[in-house]
């Protein structure tokens, strides 16, 4: 089951469904007006019920006929111009921005395409890479081969030198840093959710910490964007420097059953913590579980049974 709730125009929506092996089970979206429910439609199999607000609804009716049973009825009913299923579906579409392995993977075109556009962007771009500390000068493009075989690479110079260096010879935590400025940077200016899998792979801990604090900071962030993201680093729960880059209530923890493999996910408002917890210090202790069982006799075993097989 997937369910969001959004704001469009300052109305709150609920956008869900659920899905089996082959077919779509249910799907539903919902607006609060006033905070007050009203139905936009339901689908449960291959019965649809639409709400008494929504446009030409007989059209709808009879259009349901062409949903398959495994598709989505908003990738369908969002490639109209009937309100509210447009904007919703562009939501999904152009404002929910996925940065999955950010450590690892670097979208080399994404930055040339922000370097090639608007130049405030390229100017933010080049800022934010300069005062992350790994010595950036400038971020430049470089064009090689004739038309139509255009390659264009990313290069870095680095202090006073005039020497550049191409975006694939320089650090983990370098590219890592650059790979996601072009979606923070479009993300803050337009507005929208930013989701980064593994936010801290290759970062140093300040550093993403500085990167959160961007989001929180009204100055920095004066589209209300929003960014979610996955970490292992337990220092983001009680930073050295910077006072509450995350608020209690938007940290929550993911526990596997290491039987099932399922895994569940949980608030650490669950815990109710006072104030003056050290979050991390409690996290890292297992007061809210969601931590490794890892024995060092465990290990001691693995090394010692390698040795004797041997």
């Amino acid at each position: 089951m997937f369910v969001a709730e959004i704001v469009l125009e300052g109305v709150r929506h609920t956008y869900g469904f659920e899905i089996d092996d082959s077919v779509v089970v249910e799907e539903w979206l919902y607006s609060y007006p006033e905070k007050r429910k009203r139905v936009l439609f339901e689908r449960a199999g291959s019965k649809f019920k639409f709400g008494t607000k929504i446009e030409r609804r007989n059209f709808w009716d009879d259009a349901v006929s062409l949903v398959h049973p495994e598709a989505l009825f908003l990738s369908f009913a969002g490639r109209s111009t009937v309100e509210p299923f447009r904007s919703v579906y562009d939501w999904f579409a152009s404002d929910l921005v996925f940065r999955m392995e950010a450590g690892s993977l670097v979208d080399e075109a994404a930055i040339v395409d922000f370097l090639h556009g608007d130049p405030r962007v390229r100017d933010e771009i080049v800022s934010l890479a300069r005062v992350a500390d790994f010595g950036i000068s400038d971020v430049v493009t470089v064009e090689e081969g004739l038309q139509p075989d255009v390659e264009v690479r990313v290069e870095l110079r680095h202090g006073s030198s005039d020497e550049r260096f191409d975006l694939s010879d320089e650090s983990a935590g370098t590219r890592s840093w650059l790979g996601l400025l072009p979606a923070v940077v479009k993300t803050l200016r337009d507005g929208g959710t930013l989701v980064v899998d593994e936010l801290d792979a290759s970062l140093h801990p300040l550093l993403a910490t500085r990167l959160v604090a961007l989001f929180h900071d009204p100055a920095t962030n004066t589209e209300g964007a929003q960014l979610i993201f996955t970490t292992h680093d337990a220092t983001l729960l009680h930073p050295p420097y910077v006072d509450g880059v995350l608020d209690r209530d938007e940290i929550w923890f993911v526990e596997k059953d290491v039987r099932t493999g399922a895994s569940t996910i949980y608030p650490l408002t669950d815990f109710k913590p006072r104030n003056e917890e050290n979050l991390e210090r409690r996290y890292l202790a297992g007061r809210y579980g969601a931590v490794p069982n890892l024995f060092e006799e465990d290990f001691a075993s693995a090394i010692r049974g390698v040795n004797e097989s041997a």
